[in-house]
């Protein structure tokens, strides 16, 4: 297939998606909790001809991705800043980005290209880029990092791509994991999305975007098992912390707010943020107190037609 078919596809099966997306947003907007308003502020990426993913850094420091061109931001929460990290070789794109401040690295998710990059946080270098599926026949969507390395998906294949970090820092050859269960179903248009790791990396969640469910995945040997009693259409990114999981919904404008049970087996939507200034977020990244949560503004095309595109900061 030549590169302009392999666009065409790529463009026109992500148009599909979010016309998806957006009436499961609002064939589901009745069966969700009250929302609660919530205080809100505004940091701009500047330049950015788009946004799709934003990671916590140090202290106050973010990380943000300009989905088209691949560019990294980096800006602090307590300033209300942000300027252009990284400007990626021409080719690149960025979706699901993490920090990993053990070894100060970037992981990011390349998209449909099916690729993968690391950067060094400190000055922007690239450092190693993974070549996990053929362009066109995966999608790699989002990546979470644990002690031994980084997990990324694929929203159009049934696995999970691992980057092992040896002692040194430095990323080795990645491992593929086939996965089976019910976060196996590629039946959708885009399947698997957000990724969350719990801290000793025994356990994965992920986020199925064309089912509105999250999983849980055995890193060991791929088998996934349903977390009961959750329902989030439009799940985008996903952040976990304890046993307290927000889950973005993009065309639904909203955070859902999640305690899961102690074994990860259910979950309770205790809660969900929304705000009258996201435009169709896609993910989100702690801090403290407070979600910061990226707008993607799917909803003037793809690729987006936005003037302008900021992160969100809204108590949690």
């Amino acid at each position: 297939m030549t590169s302009s078919a392999r666009n065409g596809s790529f463009v026109a099966r992500v148009r599909r998606t979010l016309s998806m997306l957006a009436l499961l947003g609002v064939t589901a907007a009745l069966a969700v909790p009250a929302a609660s308003a919530r205080p809100t502020e505004v940091i701009v990426l500047p330049g950015a001809s788009s946004a799709e993913s934003i990671a916590s850094g140090r202290g106050a420091t973010f990380y943000a991705g300009d989905l088209v061109l691949g560019d990294i931001f980096r800006g602090n929460l307590q300033r209300g800043t942000a300027e252009l990290f990284i400007d990626a070789p021409a080719g690149r794109m960025a979706l699901g980005i993490k920090f990993d401040g053990s070894r100060g690295l970037l992981f990011v998710a390349g998209g449909g290209l099916g690729q993968g990059y690391v950067y060094d946080a400190s000055t922007g270098a690239t450092v190693a880029t993974y070549q996990f599926a053929a362009a066109g026949t995966g999608f790699i969507n989002d990546v979470t990092v644990t002690r031994d390395g980084a997990w990324f998906t694929d929203s159009l294949q049934a696995q999970l791509y691992f980057v092992p970090v040896g002692a040194s820092g430095s990323p080795g050859p990645f491992e593929t994991l086939t996965l089976s269960g019910p976060a196996a179903d590629t039946s959708g248009d885009f399947n698997l999305n957000g990724i969350a790791a719990t801290p000793n990396g025994k356990t994965l969640i992920v986020a199925h975007s064309a089912n509105g469910q999250l999983y849980t995945v055995d890193p060991g040997d791929g088998t996934s098992a349903l977390i009961a009693g959750v329902s989030v259409p439009s799940v985008d990114g996903i952040v976990l912390k304890g046993n307290r999981l927000w889950a973005v919904q993009n065309f639904l404008n909203q955070v859902a707010s999640i305690r899961l049970s102690g074994d990860l087996s259910s979950g309770t939507v205790e809660d969900v943020i929304t705000s009258d200034l996201f435009q169709v977020p896609t993910t989100a990244a702690l801090f403290g107190s407070r979600l910061a949560v990226v707008n993607a503004k799917f909803d003037t095309g793809f690729p987006p037609t936005a003037d302008q595109y900021e992160v969100v900061v809204v108590d949690r």
